[in-house]
Order: structure tokens, then sequence, then C-alpha cells
């Protein structure tokens, strides 16, 4: 394809994915029936807004007095209430007996298993609910940008800001698909925020919120819970069931790629590890922020339309990008001082600390706007490690890559949660283990098989501290570690012949002890920067056995045993 006519292709796709298609107003007694929700019993409301612009969900949120326009380019902000987060001990997913979903859900304390019978009588509830109601809103989106993995979801809400949520957060569709009710959805949730389950205990749940899915009817319900990550994570979940069976990996990552198009690259990382701050490069353009699918055939994917970021501590200096993304009516905030004036306080933490803000990813100036990159180059690990052990960057083997995929660790540091006292190991399996639904080795595979075929490059990055553990030593510089990212998108630490690379003897992965464009003041053996290296040593030995000991849960009958490719200690 020619550059001209790749322009103009990047162009028509990014005017298509600029704005929502609306279907508007449904009123009536087939409004219920025009939207598509009379099929699952929702038939009471009278009127239904669907699929509507920017424009028209501020001018419902500001009549229904859902939150307060505020002064960071008047965009609108809401409250979600106690939950401020997602409820993990609260997410549940239907046992049906001989459904096939039985046989590959990874059950257990992240996928709990519900009777059949409970999810009916909570779905009988939910649609109750509703019929009570003289309007809604109903949202048709997708999930997947690849049209191969694409999923139609729908949501059904109780509020404008909710379908604004839901509108930022997946793929906007075009006028004929939001017109379209003839192909139903794969997926339906019913969101009854509102409604909390008061028969919890009968039910053997463990509140009054509950997150239920059942995989088998295609359906969903969200109860108790205003949190709008609920919505989004739920598909993701569901993502991560479906794809795997065709034969592509769902990801837990930020992704970006060159301006030519040439050379992608994943960014996994848990919480405050740097993976949106460090995906979003102005010389690169932004795929997503958050998940992603590799097809073995045509590379990686957003499954969002959008990005949802943290906004703690948030300054135009620091994430730019961020910032100027925060512009109405599409960016939706949530839980954020706002003062009286409208004025914003990124740095108040009174109501939380997981301040957000949703916005389409037309937002960001270089997005990527077909969503997709090609087969990545390069994949990096993000890890925060609070025990000064880990190097600013090595290089790992393919084995050692599924390894440290599985094992998802980064580490909390003292003072964060009550009772932290000294750096604390947390290992997430594939950097998202809430939301993986299948065993991690399950999309260890998939992994092994697309740096096989692909001949991608894993790194681990270490974003944590330096020249001792917390308290001690010193968290890694933003710039350095922007250099390091930069010398591995370059080639430059591919490209280093073994003698530039120094083995870890406890770890096993290479680590480079010199990088071209690193100042040598960036300790890249983490043990000369300790002022004891017998000390290091030790805290060495004491991170690899806690390493050892999470891993063996991901070991036993059925699954590929990846532990030899670990920290390995003398017996």
């Amino acid at each position: 394809m020619s550059a001209l006519s790749s322009f103009a292709l990047r162009r028509a796709v990014r005017a298509a994915v600029a704005r929502p298609r609306p279907m508007g107003t449904l009123t009536g007694a087939t409004a219920c029936e025009k939207a598509g929700i009379s099929a699952i019993g929702i038939t009471g409301p009278k009127k239904i807004f669907k699929n509507l612009t920017y424009e028209e969900l501020r001018a419902h949120e500001e009549a229904n007095k859902e939150g307060v326009v505020t002064n960071h380019a008047s965009c609108f902000a809401v409250d979600t209430g106690v939950f401020t987060g997602r409820s993990p001990k609260d997410k549940f997913i239907v046992q049906r007996k001989g459904a096939t979903s039985n046989d590959h859900v990874w059950w257990g304390s992240v996928n709990q298993p519900m009777k059949p019978e409970v999810f009916d009588e909570l779905m009988d509830d939910a649609v109750a609910y509703y019929n009570s109601k003289e309007q809604c809103y109903v949202f048709d989106g997708f999930a997947g940008a690849a049209a191969a993995s694409r999923r139609k979801v729908r949501f059904v809400h109780d509020l404008a800001w909710q379908q604004h949520f839901v509108t930022n957060m997946f793929i906007r569709p075009s006028e004929a698909d939001a017109n379209d009710v003839s192909i139903p959805p794969d997926f339906t949730v019913i969101n009854a925020c509102a409604l909390k389950n008061e028969k919890w205990k009968e039910h053997g749940l463990n509140s009054e919120v509950c997150v239920a899915i059942d995989i088998e009817k295609k359906m969903a319900v969200i109860m108790g819970t205003w949190y709008g990550g609920e919505n989004k994570k739920l598909i993701f979940s569901l993502m991560n069931y479906w794809l795997p069976m065709e034969g592509t990996l769902p990801m837990h990552c930020s992704a970006s790629v060159d301006m030519e198009r040439e050379n992608a690259a994943l960014f996994f990382g848990l919480s405050g590890t740097g993976k949106t701050t460090l995906s979003a490069d102005p010389n690169r353009q932004l795929i997503g922020d958050d998940e992603h699918g590799w097809h073995g055939k045509d590379g990686i994917f957003n499954f969002e339309g959008g990005c949802y970021a943290k906004t703690i501590n948030l300054k135009e200096a620091n994430e730019p990008e961020i910032w100027h993304a925060i512009k109405g009516p599409a960016a939706l905030l949530e839980n954020v001082a706002v003062a009286e004036d409208g004025t914003v306080d990124y740095s108040n933490t009174a109501k939380t600390q997981n301040g957000r803000v949703s916005y389409p990813i037309f937002h960001i100036a270089n997005h990527e706007p077909t969503s997709t990159g090609g087969h990545p180059k390069n994949v990096i690990f993000l890890t925060a490690d609070a025990f000064g052990v880990l190097p600013p960057v090595s290089k790992l083997t393919p084995e050692q890559a599924l390894y440290h995929f599985i094992t998802g660790y980064t580490a909390k540091v003292a003072g964060t949660e009550r009772g932290v006292t000294e750096p604390e190991a947390t290992f997430s399996a594939c950097f998202g283990a809430a939301f993986m639904t299948m065993h991690p080795t399950k999309y260890a595979d998939l992994l092994k098989q697309r740096l096989s075929e692909h001949g991608a490059q894993a790194y681990l990055v270490n974003t944590g501290w330096v020249g001792g553990a917390y308290g001690t030593g010193h968290r890694m510089e933003i710039g350095a570690t922007r250099s390091c990212i930069t010398a591995i998108l370059d080639g430059t630490i591919g490209g280093l012949p073994n003698s530039a690379f120094a083995t870890d003897p406890v770890f096993g992965f290479q680590v480079p002890t010199a990088v071209p464009g690193i100042a040598s003041s960036v300790p890249l053996v983490p043990r000369t920067a300790w002022a004891d290296g017998a000390a290091y040593d030790a805290q060495r030995v004491k991170l690899a056995k806690m390493f050892q000991k999470n891993f063996t849960k991901y070991s036993g009958p059925g699954v590929v045993d990846y532990s030899a490719y670990g920290p390995q200690l003398a017996k």
C-alpha cells in the first residue's frame, strides 16, 4: 500500500471512530423491542436512550444531576459511592453441570463458582428492577478491533454516566451497527447497580454486591456497585475465555508502535509499575493502554475504544498526554476531588487513591487509529521491585519470559497499606490474575507460540528501587527508565555482543553491563550499587525464595512446568 493510500485509510478510520453514532431515543410500547432488550424479558420501560452522542449524554447527566461539571476542560465528574474500585471477592461464574465452560474455567478464588439457580434468581430480580422503570439506557458496541476476534456487547444501565463510561471504553459502532438489532449481541450485561442482593447469605455469596457471569447463557448481572470499571473488566474476563479457544492470546498490557508501523511493543505490568506512562511516547503511536489480543496471523489489536487512566497526582508537566486527553464532553472523571467552584484537585486522595478518568482513545493525539500494530518485536515486563534486587533492564530467554509472565511480580512498599512495614512481594499471574478465566499456563502456552513464531525478544525492566531496598536505596528515575525502554525499542540492547552481558547467578537472566545512551551513573548491575555486597546477596536469595514459593501453585498434573526457568538456589 502506498504512503498516500495508507494515510487516507488512517484518516478515514480516525473519522469513523471519532464519535459514537446515535440510535437516539426510543419511545412507546415497542421501545424495548426496538432496543433489543425485550428478548431478555425487559419490557417495562417506555423510553429508552440508546447509543447517545457525547453531547446528548452530557445533557442527560446534567438533567439527572448525576455529577458536576468541572473546570478541567468542562469535564463531567461522578462519585461512585463507597465502591471506588472493583470488588473481586464478589465476582462469580455460573458452574453448570455438563457445560463446556466447566472444563476450561480456572475455578478458585479468582473465578468462584455460582449455582445456576442463584444466577437465574438474580437475573429475574434485575429484569424486574428494570421493568419497574419508566426509562433506561442501552449501549451496543464491540470488544476487539480485529474483525476476526470482535464481540458484540450490549449494556443496560440506569444512569447516563454509565452509558457514557462504556461509550468511552468500548468500540463505538457505525450507524448501521447501532441501529441493527437483528444480529443479537454475543453478550449482554444488565447493570442493576442500585439493586442490592438482600439474600446473599442464603445464596452462599460474600456480600450484597455481586458480579455474576453465565458464560453459557451469554448474560451477566452487576448488583450493588456503581464502580465503572466493573463493566469493562467483566468483558475483559470473557475475552480471556473466548479468545484462547480461537488460538488468540488475550493480554493485560499496553501497546505502542513506531510511526512507520514496523516496530510494535507490548508493556505488561501491575498497578504502579509504569504501564500506561511508559507506553505514552510522543515518538510512537499508542495502540491502547490496557487490554489487547495477539493473533497468530495478523498481530496485536486493542480490545477497547478508549483509555481508563489513574489521576492521582496528575500534572500536565509529568503526563501531558493524559492531561490533555481530559476534555469535555467525552472525558469522564470518577472519584476525584472537586471543589464547589468546579476546581479539580488530583492530589487530594481523601476519597480514594484510585481516582480515574475514562476518555475515547482519539483524545490521545498520537494514537494509532486502526488500534492494531502487527507483530511486536519486543515484549517488556515492568516491575517495581522494592527489594532493590532486580536490575534496571535484563534480557530474557523465551523460557524465562514465560516464567516471569506467569509470575507477574511487583512489590508494595512500606506505608502504602496498614501493616506493611517492609517491602512486600506481590504476584499476579499473567500480570492480571483477577481477569484470567483460564489457568495461567494456558496463556503462557499461547505466548510461547507467539514468541517462537515471530521472534519477539522479551525484557524485564525494573522501575523500582536500586542501591538498596525501599528506605535505603532510591527509586529509578523515570528518565533512566525511559532510556532503557528507548534502548530496547531502537534495538541497542538487543544488538549488544554477548560479552556486554553478565548472567545473574540466581535469576539467570542477562544483564547488560553498559548500554550506549544510558548514563554511567545508572547501576545496570544492581549489586555494584549496594554499599554492602553481602547484604545484596542475602536480599536476592530472600526474593528468589518468594518467587519459588509463589510458583508452586502453577505446577502440577496437566500443565507445563516452567519453574526450571526461574531463580535457582544452591542446595
